[in-house]
């Protein structure tokens, strides 16, 4: 254990000290018997202090409902200082989709502010491995003091453990074991020519394997009395439901994980929940710092069994009636008050340059947002103003060389970070947005095959986000049926307005991440004539505004949801309804009004938009249209349809006969 030396920052009354906690108490094992007299009592049972978190993603600066490294740390300190059997640890994504501040100088605060608040040790999360497996234990891992742990990442020569797989503290002779693991989705998560040497295995066998090592009874290998699962994956929802899942990744780690793993420490999902799963703490904090968890646990060293574990999650922000934050639960700790303004000012300076101006907000896609909550939550499945923007951006700094005809491109939800405000655009603004610093890569596909890539917006099953909807351009726009079955979604595509040709093929463009296959999208990575333009995709922002000054966001929906109840075969005069979805973006913009369906310029029917959220899913902006077919129409006939109030423009086929 490394010697904090630092003065105390207050010693809690007890964990209730720290106020608000969310989601209450979870407990597990017996408590102690009362039975045994105080002196027995103190010598058999050793109480200590587990403090979590995880995707803190660089947010070291106070903002909102992010409290900031100096306040978290202070918090942690407060329990250290009750308890100095206390370790802290964390579950991951520490690092990478990091605010301007730590993002523009790589991250380096961000390790530093956790050295200085004794960070113990941590998983690695699929954003530590962003810059690829030579990045991480070149450059991080020597620069954190902490231990990372992953022991389900394998060298892929020698089929060895690429990193160290558990870390051991001791208190009073109780030791307290960690075993460390990411998602086995990382190779679809990061640039697969980042991590070319090291295979990902199931991460439940490998928690499964070191925890039967540490209890062995071999000192030789590493020994635990407590052993806790620290994993980066995580329940799609906050339900025990979710958790206990059999058909997805996290439900596979919390029902299959043996007896000799006796907590689990999760996160990916950047959700907080507070469970006891048959005896076990299973939990994650949150995201960014918003929250942490306090475990106590208390061992029994006569009979060699855990007593009991108790986990609490607290809020860091305190808010008022109104969800109004007035203020947080732990006063900056002066240790790190200077780390966190030398940081900012570096960034402030680097970062406030004034690029151009955005005419109107463009916004990630959001489900509703409940009330209380301390900011929308993202819903990565919607069509959203930024996303598209960014895929125009990209279109433009792919051909503006000339060297290419990028024709369609394609832009990942889970690579905006950010949204961006109306008013000047800032170099740090800009970069909020896209933080992952991948280059831009074109490469050739059929029209088959970019219909594949759409397809595959429906992620396999058991992923934590079941649908990612991408960024297009503006001259490519398609339907899709979101009630057909998996594979059979997309309907129609048209580029400039000309159908896309499944047998042609097409340049196309992506960043580096996409065009290797993230996000399962992998017929990206079939791409054939693939060139990187080495050119960053927030180098390309900034080129564009350099441009064109100022931007203003397109409220026209590039994709649309068309299902026909009645099929698409019919007779000339038959009545038919048209279900029409994906008309509307999710934040303020303009709200789509009305669905027109037409035929030759001619109106044919209409129906009011219902502008409802829909989590998870493209599906805002809903309409179901009933019109008569033309009398005099035969074979294959195009219906159009169009939104007045957002332009939103496009069509589908029926077969008259």
């Amino acid at each position: 254990m490394r010697s904090r030396g630092r003065a105390a920052a207050g010693a809690l009354a007890g964990a209730t000290a720290l106020a608000l906690a969310l989601g209450g108490v979870a407990s597990a094992q017996a408590v102690p018997p009362d039975g045994l007299p105080p002196k027995a009592q103190a010598k058999a049972f050793v109480d200590l202090n587990l403090v979590t978190v995880n995707d803190f993603h660089g947010r070291i600066e106070e903002n909102g409902s992010a409290a900031g490294i100096a306040r978290l740390s202070s918090a942690v300190n407060e329990i250290r200082d009750a308890n100095p059997n206390t370790v802290f640890a964390a579950a991951g994504d520490l690092i990478g989709a990091s605010t301007f501040t730590s993002f523009i100088q790589q991250d380096v605060p961000t390790i530093e502010a956790f050295n200085e608040a004794g960070l113990d040790v941590s998983a690695v999360g699929n954003h530590e491995f962003d810059k690829g497996m030579d990045d991480l234990t070149d450059r991080v891992m020597p620069l954190a003091l902490w231990e990372y742990l992953g022991a389900n990442v394998y060298d892929k020569a020698t089929g060895e453990a690429a990193l160290p797989e558990y870390w051991v503290a001791e208190f009073e002779g109780v030791r307290l074991g960690f075993v460390g693991a990411v998602t086995d989705e990382l190779p679809s998560l990061v640039s697969p020519a980042g991590i070319a040497d090291i295979e990902v295995g199931p991460p439940v066998e490998a928690a499964n394997r070191v925890a039967d090592q540490l209890s062995d009874g071999n000192d030789a290998n590493g020994e635990a009395d407590i052993v806790v699962l620290l994993v980066h994956e995580g329940a799609a929802d906050t339900t025990v439901e979710s958790a206990t899942d059999p058909n997805s990744r996290f439900g596979d780690i919390v029902l299959n994980a043996n007896d000799n793993v006796d907590a689990i420490v999760s996160g990916h999902t950047h959700l907080a929940y507070n469970h006891v799963i048959d005896g076990r703490p299973v939990i994650s904090s949150g995201q960014y710092g918003e929250r942490f968890s306090n475990m106590e646990i208390t061992f029994n060293k006569k009979s060699g069994k855990i007593a009991r574990m108790k986990n609490t999650i607290y809020t860091m922000a305190v808010r008022d009636a109104d969800g109004n934050i007035t203020g947080y639960i732990a006063e900056p700790d002066p240790a790190l008050v200077p780390l966190v303004a030398e940081a900012t000012a570096v960034a402030k300076e680097l970062g406030s340059v004034v690029l151009g101006e955005a005419t109107a907000d463009f916004g990630r896609a959001v489900r509703a947002n409940p009330v209380g909550a301390p900011s929308f939550p993202e819903n990565r499945g919607g069509e959203s103003t930024l996303g598209n923007f960014v895929a125009d951006v990209q279109e433009w700094a792919l051909n503006v060389d000339g060297t290419r005809d990028v024709q369609i491109t394609f832009m990942n939800p889970g690579g905006l970070r950010a949204d961006l405000a109306s008013g000047e655009v800032t170099y740090a603004e800009a970069a909020a947005v896209q933080p992952f610093a991948n280059t831009l890569v074109s490469f050739d596909l059929t029209g088959a095959q970019i219909k594949q890539v759409l397809e595959e917006q429906w992620q396999p099953e058991g992923v934590s986000r079941p649908f990612l909807k991408l960024g297009v351009n503006e001259e490519f726009t398609y339907t899709y049926d979101p009630t057909a079955p998996k594979g059979s979604h997309i309907t129609e595509m048209w580029l400039e307005g000309v159908a896309i040709d499944p047998a042609a093929t097409y340049s196309v463009g992506a960043n580096s991440f996409l065009a290797s296959g993230g996000d399962n999208f992998s017929t990206l990575a079939e791409g054939m004539n693939k060139a990187d333009s080495g050119k960053i995709d927030l180098e390309s922002m900034v080129d564009w505004f350099d441009t064109f000054g100022s931007a203003t966001p397109d409220l026209m929906q590039r994709a649309v949801g068309v299902h026909l109840p009645g099929g698409t075969s019919v007779a000339a005069g038959a009545s038919v309804t048209v279900d029409l979805s994906s008309l509307d973006f999710s934040r303020d913009e303009i709200d789509a009004d009305t669905a027109i369906v037409s035929s030759g310029g001619v109106e044919l029917g209409s129906a009011p938009i219902d502008t409802a959220y829909t989590p998870n899913f493209d599906e805002i902006g809903q309409a179901s249209v009933t019109f008569t077919v033309p009398a005099g129409a035969s074979g294959p006939t195009t219906f159009d349809v169009f939104v007045p109030s957002t332009g939103t423009t496009s069509s589908f086929t029926l077969n008259v006969g």
